[in-house]
This record gives structure tokens, sequence and C-alpha cells, in this order.
């Protein structure tokens, strides 16, 4: 009996006979040399929006960090256990990224259980609950618009969190002091499952267009 579910298997074998293949030089480099890759993705842990998919990555090409949400925690530097910002810490310090992209994308449903506050926690740690307070205080907002549809209240908490995560980044130093040197950019990015659209945030703005694609 196999030690992995056989989709798995067959996914596997598929890509020894053909990613794997064709690019074979490609992992030996990224073996003997290591990784340098420009970019760190925070993204959600949804199974419908791989960003290394989305943006047609080869191996090597982007550090990806995904949670629930695709949050950003403000700085704590208080003893306890942080992954997200231990994987910022890696990106930032050790692989000097260029570039942080976070994006969300729609149907969150991270984002949802946000908006739905007389939904029962999953299990008693209720960490999902915990997690997504972090965004509260807009969940609140968003949730008491009674001009906006259900719909449009879920897309506005998406991208609103996304605009929450870039403000906790920056609250970390090793990001805000690059930044401000110019060896970091900060980016922001919205992709909508149902139609392949990515949206991006407008540095200026704040809004959420789509780039022109030549």
């Amino acid at each position: 009996m196999p030690h992995l579910p056989e989709h798995l298997l067959a996914g596997y074998r598929n890509f020894m006979n053909g990613r794997y293949l064709t690019e074979s030089g490609r992992y030996r480099e990224l073996a003997r040399e290591g990784q340098a890759p420009e970019t760190m993705i925070v993204a959600c842990c949804d199974s419908r929006s791989a960003p290394e998919a989305i943006f047609d990555a080869g191996p090597g090409e982007l550090f990806v960090l995904r949670n629930v949400g695709n949050l950003v925690p403000p700085y704590e530097p208080d003893g306890e256990f942080h992954s997200t910002s231990a994987a910022l810490e890696f990106a930032v310090q050790s692989l000097k990224v260029k570039n942080i992209v976070v994006m969300g994308h729609g149907r969150c449903g991270g984002i949802r259980a946000a908006l739905d506050t007389n939904s029962a926690p999953l299990s008693p740690g209720d960490f999902i609950g915990k997690w997504m307070s972090l965004i509260a205080p807009a969940a609140e907002t968003v949730s008491a618009s009674t001009f906006m549809t259900a719909t449009e209240r879920q897309t506005a908490l998406e991208r609103i969190s996304i605009r929450y995560s870039l403000a906790n980044l920056r609250t970390f130093p090793c990001v805000s002091i690059l930044e401000g040197k110019g060896r970091l950019s900060l980016h922001g990015a919205w992709f909508d499952i149902s139609t392949g659209e990515l949206w991006v945030m407008n540095k200026d703005t704040g809004d959420f267009e789509r780039p022109v694609l030549e």
C-alpha cells in the first residue's frame, strides 16, 4: 500500500517525466548554488490561488509564504512563535528579496469567516478566529455597511485586508528601512478565481486596477 495518495504519486510521475526532465539543469543549479528569488509572495492557503501557477513561475523564482487570508501580523518581538514573521525575516534579511507582493483572492474563506461573526469556531482553539481578528476593525466597519451586498462586502474586505498587511509589513524595521532606501518594494494584488483576472494595487491611490497586458 503506498504511503502517499495515489493521485499525488501520479502527479509526481508526471512531474519527473515532464517539468523536471526539461528543467533538471535548473534544479541541479539551485541545489548547488542555493536559491536567490527576487520576489516574495504572501498568499492565501486556498488551493485555488497558487502563486506559482498564476505567475507561471519556474523553480527558484518565487519565495512563497501562504497562510489563511494572506495576512501579515504587526512586528511583535515577544519571544512567541511567529511563522509568518520568521518567513518574512528570512526573505528580507537572508535572501534579500527586492519585492514583496501581498496577493489576496476572491471568495476567500478566511475573509468570509472574519465577516461572519456569528459563526461557531471550528475547534475549541478557534485558531482561525484568532488569526482573522488581525483585521477585525475593518471587518466590523465593512459588515455594518447596509449599502453593499454580501458579495460586495466580501470583495471589499479582501482588498482592504491587503492594505492592512502592507501597513503591518512596514512595522518591521528590516522592511521599512530597506523600503526607505529604495532597496525593497511592496506591492498589493488581488486574484479573481472565477475569471482569472489579476488586479494590482495602485501605490498612490490604493485602488485596484487591471494591468494592461500586451
